[in-house]
């Protein structure tokens, strides 16, 4: 038979090798860990960005962090953190490594965001006398949203594909299926694992997609159209 239609009757069979979890309780398992770490990131990373963007201070400090966090290998540091944290604490070792992954993209997105925003429109709120404190909230963070949620959005993406490998040191996921039938040979199990990663991650991509449009204020979104729907002048002959 051909082995993607084996791998498609596998998912809708519900069948599991004892010992393994379901497909439902694995993808809780995989959106869990993906989440909770995306979340602790958020924590550390945005307001970290924010700062940056909104006084212009450290930068070139955000940016080379942001680019050496990139260059870390995922699985390497996995297997390095849970080395360092000891067997028992697996789950702390690799929720740690799915934070240092989503850091970057977050920290860049938050940065980036506000230092996008024209600055004639931070002029003008100074002008008409607001703070700096209802400057970074009433102006730069809605009008920063857009790329924050680009970068939320790469960061989930980068966890969830990251979460997968957890499953080599038995921290369940769908990740799970794959490692389990790599040795097992079952080709069915294994490409209907990853079938599963590759359709979790398209749709959270086609949500964040979603998102990031949605949060686009009205006034920009209707200036962009404005533009988009001046003719342009034809060159002169």
């Amino acid at each position: 038979m051909n082995p993607y239609l084996d791998a498609i009757a596998w998912i809708f069979s519900g069948q599991q090798l004892p010992g393994l979890p379901s497909i439902p309780e694995a993808l809780g398992q995989q959106l869990l860990f993906t989440f909770g770490s995306v979340l602790v990131a958020a924590v550390i990373a945005v307001p970290l960005g924010w700062l940056v963007g909104h006084t212009g201070r450290g930068r070139d400090i955000a940016v080379v962090i942001s680019g050496a966090a990139r260059a870390i290998p995922s699985f390497g540091l996995l297997i390095l953190l849970v080395l360092v944290f000891g067997v028992l604490h697996k789950p702390e070792a690799a929720v740690v490594t799915f934070v240092i992954l989503a850091i970057p993209s977050l920290l860049a997105g938050a940065y980036s965001g506000l230092e996008a925003i024209d600055r004639s429109t931070i002029d003008a709120a100074r002008a008409v006398g607001m703070t700096e404190w209802q400057i970074l909230w009433r102006v730069e963070v809605p009008l920063g949203l857009p790329l924050l949620i680009g970068g939320l959005r790469a960061a989930t993406l980068q966890v969830v594909a990251t979460v997968t490998i957890a499953a080599y040191v038995g921290l369940g996921g769908l990740g799970t299926y794959i490692i389990t039938g790599l040795p097992l040979r079952r080709l069915d199990m294994v490409l209907g694992g990853a079938i599963l990663v590759a359709a979790l991650a398209l749709v959270l991509d086609g949500i964040f997609a979603i998102l990031q449009r949605l949060v686009v204020p009205r006034g920009v979104r209707v200036r962009k159209s404005r533009r988009a729907a001046r003719p342009v002048p034809s060159p002169a002959t």
